[in-house]
């Protein structure tokens, strides 16, 4: 008697233990026209914690209703103790919607896929990377050397893998070891894609950043800021923080400025390309803000691909002797949100200048129709 009663309580409790059960639900949907593949999207802790307050942190797994499979996330705090944000990995088809589950379960080890840090070893470099493209900043113990430079640096490669250590390791990056190299030269100009004050129709570069935060490390988003110090901008006395993001499966980084100056009416700023010597490929998009440049091929270290999309309107744009520049507009102490990146016909993914320019025309679509999320309660 004493066993019947007992199986009857497995069969009776079983059933509602919350092992395995769905605590909240996610739809994510795809309103435009065209795949969103290897997509970050984030969704906002607090509605998380509205209908699934109690939350381990430590101990949930994120559900592809479909497949059944775990879905990569990471828990975004953008430099604060609390979580701001849940980040997700996913593909979306077009004109369609994915369902998620929130459970509890020990997550999955996903590897990571983003990754930035300070390099004091290489005169305060400050290097970043995803799974597709890498790129570097230049501090304070460069300035005024030989190897000066003002821009953004872009450091190609052919693998899914972080390599910067390995490369800072080896002290011998531009030659390509078989995961890719730095060919890019930057020079006293922009770079790929750096922002700068444009008074008197001249741009003024500021020095090289001195101050460097890192707000968030992968596995899916790297987050990081740098400060630089007051300059003399044409007259106009600024200072300006820069807080950069990749995320895994991107080709371009998110930009946000915010430059500090004593005037209350908006400044002009570009944001630059270097062009080289030879012939390339340009495509330039007043109206959506988009900038593209396809380089000339270099001989056995292949072709670049850079591009910049600026979200706020355009005043012009334009091709000098040494850079590709757009214009717009800040004011003072409010920030400005762009994009820019690059890519390498060598990774195999991107290989012609069309594909690059219909890749920064997608992307323009993507930021202005961002993937809708709904989290409801089960």
């Amino acid at each position: 008697m004493k066993i019947i009663k007992y199986i009857f309580l497995l069969t009776f409790i079983l059933p509602f233990t919350s092992i395995g059960q769905t605590k909240a639900s996610i739809t994510i949907k795809n309103n435009l026209t065209v795949d969103q593949t290897e997509t970050v999207v984030s969704v906002k802790w607090k509605d998380i914690l509205s209908s699934y307050p109690q939350i381990d942190t430590t101990n949930f797994i994120v559900i592809n209703t479909s497949t059944k499979k775990q879905v990569p996330f990471q828990l975004e705090h953008k430099g604060s103790a609390a979580v701001q944000n849940l980040l997700l990995q996913v593909n979306v088809k077009a004109k369609s919607a994915l369902n998620l589950s929130i459970q509890k379960g020990k997550p999955e080890i996903f590897a990571a896929k983003t990754y930035a840090r300070y390099v004091p070893e290489r005169k305060d470099d400050f290097a970043w990377e995803n799974d597709k493209i890498a790129f570097r900043a230049y501090g304070k113990a460069l300035e005024k050397t030989e190897g000066d430079a003002y821009g953004f640096d872009v450091w190609v490669k052919q693998t899914n893998k972080l390599v910067l250590n390995d490369r800072y390791k080896r002290d011998d990056y531009h030659i390509d070891h078989g995961d890719g190299l730095d060919y890019y030269h930057v020079g006293f100009t922009l770079g790929a894609g750096n922002m700068a004050p444009f008074i008197k129709d001249t741009i003024r570069y500021s020095g090289n950043y001195h101050q460097w935060k890192v707000l968030d490390n992968g596995p899916l988003r790297s987050t990081f800021q740098l400060k630089y110090d007051e300059w003399n901008a044409g007259g106009i006395k600024m200072s300006a923080v820069k807080t950069i993001s990749l995320d895994a499966g991107s080709q371009l980084n998110r930009i946000e400025n915010i430059y500090t100056f004593n005037d209350n009416k908006p400044i002009p700023v570009v944001v630059g390309i270097i062009k080289r010597e030879k012939t390339g490929v340009i495509s330039l998009n007043e109206q959506q803000g988009i900038m593209g440049y396809w380089e000339p091929t270099f001989e056995k270290d292949g072709t670049t691909a850079v591009g910049s999309i600026v979200t706020t309107p355009v005043t012009s744009m334009w091709s000098n002797k040494e850079q590709i520049l757009t214009q717009t507009t800040v004011k003072n102490n409010e920030p400005i949100v762009y994009y820019t990146g690059a890519a390498w016909d060598k990774a195999g993914k991107i290989t012609t200048a069309k594909q690059w320019f219909d890749y920064l025309n997608a992307f323009y679509q993507k930021v202005n129709n961002p993937l809708i999320v709904t989290v409801k309660k089960n």
